[in-house]
């Protein structure tokens, strides 16, 4: 407990120095406003790397769960593993919004209080559900707090759209269209895997029942029957993950007379020279 309040303490003061970064915003940037739009885009960019990553990773390890060519020891490692490797991507997913949230200011989009609050604090405790869920796993606690993680991510499904749809009626997105389809695109992949968690279901199940009574041809008929309705899910969070990651990169939409936002000069050789001179 003590070291979920710390860590959880310490994200929250990583996002709140990002989001006066990002709040102080304004005509020219100066070079701390520069420090703050990359400190962000920095953060923004290492989960999704640790996002993707680690779920590759769990779904290379689920082939082996079902693969009945190993032994019932072998495959229950396996099945450890993926839980122990998927609370890296769930880590990030709970912070992502909140990183999305403080860059977006960056860009220019201005938030209300209330939602920046919102946005501030949902990484915080997001994560603290997250880790909880984890810590006490198997517990009855353990499963309220699962419970609440999925309660959470159906309000951000349904509720990320709408926001969407008020800041494109209200015009606050006319000049950057792809934050949109950012949001949108997370809102679905937060969908599918809601959809993929209930897929697992059986298979985790199964797993179980093989620790307690043996391999049986029926429990390995169920696992590997739902690992193949739950890949697709998987195939289908990469694609959309990388699609929003182009969206981020091109900014289609976006004026292009637009000037490109806190571009540290530093990083340009040709201002870096000019400025020596």
């Amino acid at each position: 407990m003590r070291r979920v309040f710390l860590w959880v303490t310490a994200c929250s003061a990583i996002l709140l120095f990002g989001q006066i970064y990002a709040g102080s915003l304004g005509g020219e940037l100066s070079a701390d406003e520069n420090f703050g739009h990359t400190l962000t885009l920095f953060l923004h960019q290492l989960l999704l790397v640790y996002w993707l990553g680690p779920d590759i990773a769990v779904y290379i390890w689920s082939r082996r769960v079902v693969n009945t060519g190993l032994s019932v020891e072998q495959r229950i490692v396996a099945g450890n593993m993926m839980t122990m490797i998927d609370i890296v991507p769930r880590v990030c997913l709970s912070l992502f919004l909140t990183v999305a949230g403080i860059l977006s200011e960056t860009y220019g989009l201005a938030h209300p209080w209330w939602q920046m609050i919102a946005i501030v604090l949902l990484g915080p405790v997001w994560l603290t559900i997250v880790l909880m869920s984890y810590l006490k796993r198997g517990s009855d606690f353990g499963d309220l707090v699962m419970r609440f993680d999925c309660w959470l991510r159906g309000l951000l499904v349904i509720g990320m759209p709408i926001s969407v749809i008020w800041s494109v009626s209200a015009g606050r997105l006319a000049d950057s269209p792809w934050i949109a389809g950012k949001l949108i695109i997370l809102a679905i992949v937060i969908l599918l895997g809601l959809l993929l968690r209930l897929r697992l279901r059986a298979m985790f199940d199964g797993l179980n029942r093989m620790e307690k009574e043996g391999q049986t041809e029926a429990v390995d008929t169920v696992m590997a029957t739902s690992l193949a309705r739950a890949q697709l899910f998987s195939f289908a969070i990469w694609a959309l993950l990388l699609w929003a990651s182009l969206l981020g990169v091109v900014k289609p939409g976006e004026p292009a007379s637009g000037e490109p936002v806190a571009r540290l000069e530093w990083l340009d050789p040709v201002r870096s020279l000019s400025s020596l001179q």
